[in-house]
């Protein structure tokens, strides 16, 4: 006797809009959701999303904004499970999804935006699945951080601001990079995921307006008890659907 089983993929939902990521490298994070509700929106009119992946942080600046949105994608299914979430969101009239590799696009626009948002690939090193599309969502192997940063100037208007997430490990290299480029480093604010635990990640804002770091006390996600902190809550309750 045979048993077949098939995986049914269920997508992950927020208050106005689902995610399918089943196809994607990169899979709904914490991280991606607190870097796109933590980005200074408010007066974005025009927003750039690198490496959009499932569309989340597309789909979650277009519930935060009036803006246009732009999600650049290089992977094929990572471009038709954006697509599909955007069609079946309220804002499908505001986001277009295009497929290329940020720096073929940066290259071949006229286009600048008053907002980039990012949550780039990181590993420098270390081992890769073999699962080439994931590799590349966590990995730095089509888009190093010389490449983005190069990208960003490029594409980031004049006053507009850039808000990314990274690792705490690798942030002081991306930051040494940033000091020799056109950008400044506007806002750095720590993440601890755990209160008393160490910061494992670090939220940011770039501008190519010269002007002082301003340096924020932590972000704590959850208290001792694992429960989400009074500041988590305020951050994400338009979106988580238990807060």
């Amino acid at each position: 006797m045979h048993f077949y089983f098939r995986i049914i993929f269920m997508p992950f939902s927020f208050k106005q809009f689902q995610i399918d990521d089943s196809e994607c490298g990169m899979k709904v994070s914490t991280d991606s959701v607190v870097l796109a509700a933590w980005a200074p929106l408010a007066h974005a009119k025009s927003i750039l999303d690198i490496g959009t992946g499932s569309g989340l942080l597309a789909l979650m600046s277009a519930q935060r904004s009036q803006a246009d949105i732009v999600g650049i994608e290089l992977n094929s299914q990572g471009v038709q499970a954006a697509l599909a979430n955007v069609l079946n969101s309220p804002w499908a009239k505001r986001i277009e999804i295009i497929q290329s590799d940020i720096n073929t696009f940066a290259m071949q626009t006229d286009l600048t935006f008053d907002h980039v948002i990012c949550n780039p690939p990181y590993f420098l090193t270390g081992p890769q699945t073999k699962i080439q599309h994931r590799a590349d969502a966590r990995h730095t192997n089509t888009l190093s951080f010389e490449q983005l940063i190069k990208a960003i100037e490029r594409l980031l208007s004049n006053d507009g601001i850039a808000s990314l997430i990274l690792p705490t490990e690798v942030s002081a290299t991306f930051f040494e990079l940033v000091a020799q480029s056109s950008l400044n480093l506007a806002l750095v604010q720590p993440i601890c995921s755990v209160e008393g635990k160490a910061q494992r990640r670090v939220l940011f804002t770039l501008s190519k307006l010269k002007k002082e770091t301003e340096y924020q006390s932590a972000l704590i996600l959850r208290d001792k008890q694992n429960q989400y902190t009074d500041e988590m809550v305020e951050l994400t309750k338009d979106f988580y659907l238990n807060l």
